[in-house]
């Protein structure tokens, strides 16, 4: 019985292999933003008008409110790696709350003074369900680049995990567009770009086992 149980763990520990340790949550979130910058950086230096984006960003609340989605990314990013990690403060997912209060107080400033883009060519909507679209279809490699790193965690409550993740890719999807967004904000705007984050969040909350890979 003693050399069967032998043989037994012989042959089970023969062809195992040491697990790959990964790299601090903070770490893993700071290479997955630099990638993201990068990528960015050259969709903006091939095809943004720099000279528009510059006339928006010298009128102070266009300027905190592309800043705040820029926080709002950064954090939402980092708290998803954290949480995604075993034994985290749950206190983490709080982490975006501020910059994401701040853009959309900045918005709804933007709001209050160009109220709804009525008339026009575009109609009631404008260029306002290209911004939907623009968000959506960004925010889609993101979302999964990003759940595929935060997946390797294997993370025991998957649901603020999903819930932060979809918030970083939407909000980083809502930076770059605004390298590429000609108006200020209306409340058809405002209110389609929240539209757009939100049926990334349902949509990530609702994959959020078979994203995470999660138990």
């Amino acid at each position: 019985m003693v050399r069967s149980t032998d043989a037994l763990i012989e042959q089970l520990s023969r062809d195992l292999r040491p697990v790959e340790r990964l790299r601090a949550p903070a770490t893993r979130a700071l290479l997955w933003l630099a990638i993201c910058g990068a990528l960015g950086l050259l969709l903006v230096l091939q095809f943004a008008d720099l000279t528009v984006f510059l006339q928006r960003m010298a009128v102070a609340r266009i300027a905190v409110e592309t800043i705040a989605t820029l926080l709002t990314a950064v954090a939402a990013t980092l708290a998803a790696f954290e949480l995604s990690v075993p034994g985290r403060s749950p206190l983490w997912a709080w982490l975006p709350l501020p910059p994401l209060l701040l853009w959309l107080a900045a918005s709804g400033l933007g709001c209050l003074r160009n109220g709804f883009s009525l008339g026009g060519a575009g109609g009631l909507l404008g260029e306002s369900g290209h911004c939907f679209a623009f968000i959506v279809a960004a925010s889609v490699p993101l979302s999964l680049g990003l759940f595929w790193l935060l997946r390797r965690a294997r993370p025991i409550d998957p649901l603020p995990v999903a819930v932060l993740g979809a918030l970083a890719a939407a909000a980083s999807a809502a930076l770059l567009l605004q390298f590429f967004h000609p108006f200020d904000v209306t409340v058809i705007d405002l209110g389609l770009h929240l539209s757009a984050i939100g049926v990334l969040v349902l949509i990530g909350t609702s994959l959020r086992r078979p994203l995470l890979n999660a138990p």
